[in-house]
Formats: structure tokens, sequence, C-alpha cells
């Protein structure tokens, strides 16, 4: 009985499928996107040709709905759209199919539905030069050479000598832009207003900041841009936009790509040999691929990218979004298609910094010699004319050099909440060096002690040798430095001739070290002694 029943709901369903008209729904009215980034990608150039974020589409669209079942066409949405998580809200009675046309309309599409059916040949007349038509049936597609048949044999296109192509009727289901087509049934007929909206992989967004010191050393003015990627085929004009900061946990599965179809080939015999290539034809199928930028002088393709890409007098405004932080485009802006484009995030003068150096060095190592490294710092908050929370990126820091700025460092930055600390990491300073080496092989308890750190109480067990670090500066002036340490599971700093801070879980050092001096810090750990 159950087995009846399913067989009826199937069956049902195909007659449903078979006996739906065909609704295109206009293009669409409204358009938001909301991109993700993606999850692993902190920072660095965004490669369009590999974007592994994804975006949230909405597009608000008017459907002329029959009476009975249709088949409604959304035409041009996004090559990476994911039609399982396709929502349409505004319906009658829901959604009873969705299906993703990945075939696309293309002059390779076009030969391969032709296949087995009636073509004409249009060739020239060798000795005439007249057009000529000859009726044939097309043998092969275009993957290996198109081959057609007709009263005068078997042959290859275009291997005769002679101009010629062919000209027939397209076969099978085929579509200019990606569509999706969904089932529904409606009582009566009826115009509606319908907001599609799906996920859709093809997207990234980065934050990239510029940061330019003051002479002095003492402030600097941040400012930062949101870049947009889309790597789609499809554009999406004049679009509510934002883009969402955080890593989002999201489970998703293989998506079919669009095929956008190969070349159409002509392999001729017996003159080919297994070392000539093919010959590839462009044949006029009727169909054209627009691009806004064809024909144009290359001055003027130059001239339209720098137009594209040139900064948008808008700032985008962040909200929070559950444990997310979202930003908001206040204006409407084109997230076009194959392309990316940057909307200013923030611009922010006199932050105030303050500059250290520092070390991170494994306990109970030897290192030679090597430069320390520099951090700006500064606290993310009003204060320091900051204040809102700050997306991971790229950072570049300039310094003013004889009235000009000059590129000191890039750096990466995590994602920054209201109220942290704000770290650039400057990179090596030669000027600084740092060598660490262990100044005793073994030392038990009874020899000599380095001062006991407060609230340390020893037992009668053993520790590790004495640790010595040397800090040279050769710098004109004082500098801050902060001595890290990486210490082994279970192990404690004990004795140090320095107090001892903590910082993230870890110990540091910081100590005041002048001008064209040298510093040095000794310190000893305990290891934690395993029980049976």
């Amino acid at each position: 009985m159950l087995a009846r029943g399913v067989m009826w709901l199937i069956g049902m369903g195909i007659a449903a499928t078979s006996a739906a008209a065909d609704v295109a729904a206009e293009q669409p009215a409204d358009l938001a996107v909301t991109v993700y980034r993606a999850p692993y990608r902190n920072s660095g150039a965004i490669n369009l040709d590999n974007l592994s974020g994804f975006a949230l589409v909405s597009e608000t669209r008017t459907v002329h709905l029959l009476k009975g079942v249709s088949r409604i066409k959304f035409a041009g949405v996004a090559d990476g759209i994911e039609s399982a998580s396709a929502i349409v809200m505004g319906l009658p009675s829901g959604v009873i199919e969705k299906n993703r046309d990945a075939k696309l309309l293309s002059p390779s599409a076009l030969v391969e539905s032709a296949v087995g059916k009636s073509v004409e040949l249009l060739r020239g007349n060798r000795k005439t030069g007249k057009l000529e038509r000859l009726a044939g049936t097309l043998l092969s597609d275009a993957d290996g050479g198109v081959v057609l048949q007709t009263a005068q044999g078997i042959e290859a296109l275009r291997c005769s000598g002679l101009p010629e192509t062919f000209s027939f009727e397209p076969g099978g289901d085929l579509s200019a832009h990606p569509t999706l087509s969904v089932l529904v049934r409606s009582p009566q007929a009826q115009t509606l207003k319908v907001t599609l909206s799906y996920l859709s992989r093809g997207f990234d967004w980065a934050a990239d900041y510029s940061a330019v010191l003051s002479p002095d050393g003492s402030s600097l003015d941040l400012g930062a841009w949101v870049t947009l990627a889309n790597s789609n085929g499809v554009g999406f004009p004049t679009a509510r936009t934002q883009v969402v900061a955080g890593k989002l946990n999201r489970e998703n599965g293989e998506v079919q790509p669009i095929d956008f179809g190969g070349p159409i080939l002509a392999n001729c015999w017996p003159r080919g040999s297994t070392s000539d290539s093919p010959m590839i034809l462009h044949i006029d199928s009727g169909m054209h691929f627009e691009d806004a930028s064809a024909g144009m002088p290359m001055a003027a393709r130059a001239s339209s990218l720098q137009e594209l890409a040139a900064p948008a007098a808008l700032k985008v405004q962040e909200e929070q979004l559950g444990d997310l932080k979202l930003y908001r485009v206040p204006d409407r802006t084109t997230v076009a298609s194959r392309q990316s484009k940057q909307v200013r995030l923030m611009d922010r003068s006199q932050v105030p910094i303050s500059t250290a150096y520092g070390a991170d060095l494994a306990a109970n190592q030897t290192a030679s010699a090597a430069p320390a490294y520099r951090l700006i710092r500064t606290t993310n908050n009003a204060a320091n004319h900051l204040g809102l929370p700050l997306p991971s990126g790229r950072v570049a820091v300039f310094a003013p050099r004889q009235g000009g700025l000059l590129l000191e460092h890039e750096a990466d930055i995590r994602d920054i909440a209201v109220n942290e600390e704000l770290e650039i990491n400057m990179g090596p300073s030669p000027d600084v060096q740092v060598s660490m080496l262990q100044e005793t092989s073994t030392v038990d308890s009874h020899a000599e002690m380095l001062p006991l750190l407060p609230g340390v109480t020893l037992r009668s067990v053993k520790f590790d040798a004495v640790n010595r670090v040397d800090i040279s500066n050769a710098r004109a002036t004082g500098i801050q430095f902060e001595l890290r340490l990486q210490l082994p599971p279970g192990a404690r700093v004990i004795r140090a001739d320095h107090p001892l801070d903590a910082k993230n879980g870890r110990p540091i050092f910081r100590l005041q070290i002048p001008a064209n001096a040298t510093a040095t810090v000794r310190y000893q750990t305990q290891r934690s002694e395993l029980r049976r």
C-alpha cells in the first residue's frame, strides 16, 4: 500500500512536470548581496580564480503566473548557486520542485545538441565561387572535430579547403544564462512580487589597511578599505551590499560547475598527422557574449578599469550580527562580474602609538645573536580615536621622508575587538640584537641561586640550568624591550634577576635598555615531575 502511494506521488510529480507551462521571471527590481569571508584566509591578495568565500543573494522579481502548474525560470542567478539553499517567498502554494539549469548556451553546446540531426552545409563552389547548400547530418560534436555526412560522403568540417559553415536548429534545453527553475501550482492567473534568496560560491572580501606614521613616531593615521570580489559570470548592479566578519561554521557539499562550453575543433584527415594542432573554429551561432571593454583601445580599457576601482565616497557602517560583525555599505554599489572593487571602511587620524622591541625565545635553548622585532601598539578604543571592530587583513605602514611617503613594512593583523590591543609587527630591527646561552649544564638545589620569584616555594627537586639572554641596543635612543619565553609543558620560571610578568598566558620580561647599551636577563625554570 505504501509503495502504491509513493508511486502515485511520483506519477503526480511527473505529470505536473510534463504539464507545466514555462514562465520567465522578470529581471530583478531589487538586489541585496551579503558576502561572507573565506574562513581560512585572514589576509593577503584576493585571487579571482580561487575565491573560497560565499554570499547570500536576495533578488526581488515580478512573475506572471498562469492558472495551474507553472515552471518559473529565474535567469541570471549566480554561477555558483547552491540550489538546495534557494528560498522563494511570495508564491501562492510554495515550491513543488527546484532545478538548477547548469548547461549554458554556447557554440559547443549548440553543436552537441544537433548531433544526429539534419543540418545544412554552406560551401563555396570551387569553379563558380557561388554559395552552395548541401543537406546533411551531423555525426559528431565539437569535442573531437565536427563531422558531417552529405550526399558527397562523410567529411570533417573546414577540411575541404573551401570557405564553409553550416546552419541548424538547436535542440535541447539550453539557457543563455545560469538559471534556477521552480515548479509551482497557482489556483488562478496572477502577477506576484517574489523574493528569491540563495547561497552562492565564488565570492570573497578582504580588509586592507594603510598606516602613515607621524614624523616623530608618536602617532599614525589609519585608513582601511573593504575589497569585494565576485568570480561569477553574473554581476549584481546597484545592490544593497554588506560583508560579514568572523568565522562562520558552514557545512556545504559539492556544487556542479557551470558548463561554459569549450572550443569547436576541426580535425582533418588524411593530410593531418598526430603532430598537427587542430584548427579552432569560431562559428557564429547567433549568440553574443557582451563585453563592455571589447573593442576599446588599450588606453581606454585601462581608464575604464581605473574608474571601476576608484575610491567610492562611502564609509562602511558596522553592526552586530550575533557573535559576528556585519559591515554595511551605506549606498548601493555594483558587485560586478569577475571583478573586485574597493569601498572605504574607515579613516582615523592621530592615533597615539607606542613602540617596543621584543624577542620570542624557547626556554633552556642556545640561540646565536639575531635581530629583535619592532612592535607598534595602540588600544582600539575611542580615547585613541578608534573604537570599532577591525576585521583581520593586511596593513601597509608608510613613513614620511623628504616631503613624501615611503613604504616601511607590510604585516598581517588579526580580528581586533573594541578595547583590545592593536599590535603591528614591523619586522626585524638590526640595531637590536638578542642571544641566549646556558651558563651551566646542571644545577641542583645547593648551587648558586638567582633571586627567587615572589610566590614561589621550592622543594628538594632539581631544576634547569641558568639561562642568560643578552640584548644589545645600537640605537641612538633608549628602547622598551620585551622578552617572551616559550616554556615546555608543565614548566615554570622560578628564579630571575628581573621582574617577571605574564601576557596571553606566557611569561614575559619587560625592561628599559639605554642607547648604545647592553642588558642581560638571567632566569631558571623548573619542570613538573611525573608521579606514578
